[in-house]
């Protein structure tokens, strides 16, 4: 164990420090660079994308089990080889050259269409005669099925059978959703829709191993427990062994073909009561002895690969956590989180700023009247403005954060944000859902919206996403199905009286 520490000590202080400049050659003729030196490095990056689309082509094409293996294993080891362009490049022509044959789908949907269906009064009298006539129908339906599948479905299969092959198309998918946010190519869009549906079958529960990480884990495990904790990042060592000790829970979900690195893993502390504040969760020392412990609170859940976004490992993971700590603490009864709210001060600042630039007729004061003279009465020190909301604007959107050392100004902005931050959360959505990320997540995995908390993330992160404040989803073990249909179906979302009751009492008939 002393090893593994002293492992994890090296790999740590390797990640804080910062990686040498680039052994690169100059690209101008200062560096003594010769134009024929350009021209032999280009002929060899031509030669060696060649070689992979041959080994591309080679591994679809093939059948021979000894030339398919070596096949696949030449395309992968020559894909990580790559330029970011000849990636894009390769990943086009596989979106392309190797898509479904759509000239035979429509002359089999010619075929399908010319068929006569027999009469619904004779095919109830004679179901046995009838059964030969299908028989073109169960034709041509199968052929359609068949041909409906693009050629690249089959280097998708076989690389998942095949060693590495897993975090090998893991690695494919996020470099094709990092060329999509550059340019929105349809051919590549439906590539990445085939491989995520792929992804999504391959990586169901059944598939996957619930671990529960702790510090006698490998060296290698716990590392990546740090490089990818997105939400709170881990200090050092000793912010490690807090996270993974007593009065702490940490769970991933592990896949049998990326052995020892978690797909994503979740921290869960075990409190006496719902955590308003990151602090208390983060430095709560010594902690609540667990004995004692009523409340499982999720404070962080992280994703460790890019190229599984969008596939929702989280919902199944929180619910095997409810099951697995209901199972060994029979004395928690109550499951909830703290969340950030990443979006609300950018929907709150372009509020605020679109406000500004509408007109006398279609303008919406944010502020009521009462906020809005106390918040010019106490910012008189820190900002301008010949309105309330002008000077909301001034103050929320300055980096310094000038606002939150002020006691009487901090107290002045707590009620209209707390009140815009239950708006934000219950009312603004997207296609129906909720438009905060994070909210989306858990109502969609059946939480309820339980409470918003002042001042709960005084990070600098914390105050530039959401003026500091966080919020409890709460996880009700009983209605955690209903919730979820009732928002998937209808778009509603449970929240509880507390939060409902910033909203003026019209908006919440509204909602």
């Amino acid at each position: 164990m002393n090893k593994n520490r002293k492992a994890l000590s090296i790999l740590m202080r390797t990640r804080m420090r910062p990686p040498p400049p680039a052994a690169f050659p100059p690209l101008d003729g200062g560096g003594g660079v010769s134009s024929s030196s350009s021209q032999d490095a280009s002929t060899s990056f031509h030669t060696e994308f060649e070689r992979v689309r041959e080994s591309m082509h080679s591994a679809i094409s093939m059948n021979k089990t000894e030339i398919l293996d070596a096949a696949l294993d030449d395309f992968s080891e020559g894909y990580f080889g790559l330029s970011d362009e000849n990636r894009r490049t390769l990943l086009l022509t596989l979106a392309r050259e190797y898509d479904l044959n759509r000239i035979q789908v429509r002359e089999l949907m010619k075929q399908y269409l010319g068929l006569e269906l027999p009469s619904g009064d004779k095919a109830v009298e004679n179901v046995h005669e009838e059964e030969g006539s299908f028989s073109a129908f169960y034709r041509i339906e199968r052929n359609l099925r068949h041909s409906l599948k693009p050629m690249y479905e089959v280097l998708f299969e076989r690389l998942n059978t095949h060693p590495g092959g897993l975090r090998f198309l893991s690695i494919m998918r996020a470099d094709i959703l990092s060329f999509l946010a550059e340019e929105n190519i349809p051919s590549l869009r439906a590539l990445d829709s085939y491989l995520k549906e792929k992804l999504i079958t391959w990586l169901s529960p059944a598939n996957l191993q619930l671990h529960h990480i702790t510090w006698d884990d490998s060296a290698s495990l716990l590392e990546k427990i740090v490089a990818y904790e997105a939400v709170h990042p881990i200090s050092n060592l000793l912010d490690l062994k807090r996270r993974l000790g007593v009065g702490r829970r940490c769970f991933g979900y592990l896949h049998p073909a990326i052995p020892g690195e978690p797909l994503i893993f979740i921290e869960v502390a075990l409190m006496k009561n719902v955590a308003q504040t990151i602090q208390e969760v983060l430095w709560d020392d010594p902690p609540t002895p667990e004995s004692e412990a009523m409340c499982a609170l999720f404070y962080s859940i992280s994703s460790t690969q890019p190229g599984l976004s969008g596939i929702n490992l989280g919902k199944f993971l929180i619910k095997r956590v409810i099951d697995v700590v209901r199972r060994d603490m029979p004395g928690i009864s109550t499951f909830a989180t703290l969340s950030p709210i990443p979006g609300y001060m950018q929907w709150l600042l372009s509020k605020l700023a679109s406000v500004e630039r509408s007109g006398s007729t279609f303008r919406e004061n944010l502020l009521k009247p009462e906020e809005e003279s106390a918040l010019l009465e106490a910012a008189e020190e820190f900002a301008t403005g010949k309105n309330g909301m002008e000077v909301m604007w001034n103050l929320l959107s300055s980096t310094s954060n000038e606002w939150t050392n002020s006691e009487k100004l901090s107290l002045v902005l707590k009620t209209p944000l707390m009140r815009l931050c239950a708006r934000y959360l219950l009312q603004e959505k997207k296609r129906g859902k909720a438009l905060d990320s994070v909210g989306n997540f858990h109502l969609q995995n059946g939480a309820m919206v339980g409470r918003i908390n002042w001042m709960a993330d005084r990070s600098e992160k914390g105050l530039r996403q959401s003026a500091g404040l966080m919020v409890n989803y709460i996880y009700q073990v009983d209605h955690i199905e209903e919730n979820a249909q009732s928002y998937f179906s209808k778009g509603e979302i449970q929240a509880s009286d507390e939060v409902r009751a910033y909203l003026e009492p019209q908006e919440n008939l509204q909602e």
